[in-house]
């Protein structure tokens, strides 16, 4: 982890996940127009002002609160040889005290999907939480038929742990949610979900 002016930085082997800045803007719009079709089916319908520079500021702001408050460690997926932006990575809801615990969710423009680049970011994100931030429980959640996504979590070192009811409204449906997480210290083995 390197601190570059005061922001914080995680490096891979081929990207920076960094916190996003106003100056992404563009970039992050295109991204998500380009790749509508290829996300909505497995995120929360988007607002009316999902692609508008207002709430895209919006999200700078609440990115930069939730560092500063050690409540979340919303990053995106910066591809080092060309800066290109390649998608976004959040560990959020972070619990201290006897949880110690964070949910991290996760996206990737369609033309970067299954080229590694989620996973090399997902077990650097997880590394981060339990050596820097010395959590204890990570979580995770994506809709049973999303194989790709729960793949990603399994290669990661993640267990399925259940299935939580009506846990999400996605794409304007309350939806059911395969559930994993990755301990620190996990004794448990294997979990077929």
């Amino acid at each position: 982890m390197l601190r570059l002016r005061g922001k914080l930085r995680i490096d891979t082997e081929r990207m920076m996940l960094r916190p996003p800045v106003h100056a992404d803007y563009r970039a992050w719009a295109a991204l998500r127009e380009q790749s509508a079709d290829f996300l909505k089916p497995w995120e929360p319908s988007w607002s009316s002002d999902h692609l508008t520079r207002k709430g895209f500021v919006n999200r700078v702001y609440w990115a930069n609160r939730s560092i500063s408050q050690g409540t979340a460690l919303p990053l995106f997926l910066e591809r080092r040889a060309d800066r290109q932006l390649l998608g976004a990575i959040t560990l959020d809801n972070i619990r201290r005290g006897p949880a110690q615990a964070g949910t991290i969710g996760y996206w990737i423009g369609e033309s970067y999907a299954r080229q590694g680049f989620m996973r090399e970011a997902l077990t650097a994100l997880v590394h981060h939480a339990f050596e820097v931030l010395d959590l204890s429980r990570l979580e995770s959640a994506c809709l049973p038929e999303n194989t790709a996504s729960r793949g990603l979590l399994e290669k990661c070192g993640y267990k399925y742990e259940g299935v939580a009811q009506s846990y999400l409204q996605i794409n304007g449906r309350w939806r059911n949610h395969v559930l994993y997480a990755n301990l620190r210290n996990d004794r448990r083995g294997r979990v077929d979900g």
